[in-house]
């Protein structure tokens, strides 16, 4: 499973290229030094030929996610958080994004 990851906005970072087995956990992160006092945090992903799809979004709490099945966690200082995918199948394999906003 591929799964390549993409920044929307300048005020965050992600890894380019991550790489799992199908069937094997992974933890896509994403830096947000400067996020807002109103910023919320959102992951989206793209299957291949098809549009963004929104994942998860959360302020602050951390949150299982259904599908993919996996947990949006969030670090205290909301700095930096992770989108782990328990049990990543190959129709998961696409481009991952997160982003900040309202």
């Amino acid at each position: 499973v591929s799964l390549a990851v993409a920044a929307v906005r300048a005020q965050v970072q992600q890894e380019p290229f991550l790489e799992t087995s199908e069937g094997t956990s992974i933890s896509i992160k994403c830096s947000h030094p400067n996020i807002r006092t109103g910023d919320f945090i959102h992951f989206y992903r793209q299957l291949p030929g098809q549009r963004p799809e929104l994942v998860a979004v959360t302020a602050k709490a951390s949150k299982d996610v259904r599908d993919p099945q996996g947990r949006l966690s969030v670090s205290q200082d909301r700095r930096s958080s992770a989108l782990w995918l328990g049990w990543p199948r190959r129709g998961d394999a696409a481009v991952y994004y997160c982003a900040l906003g309202p």
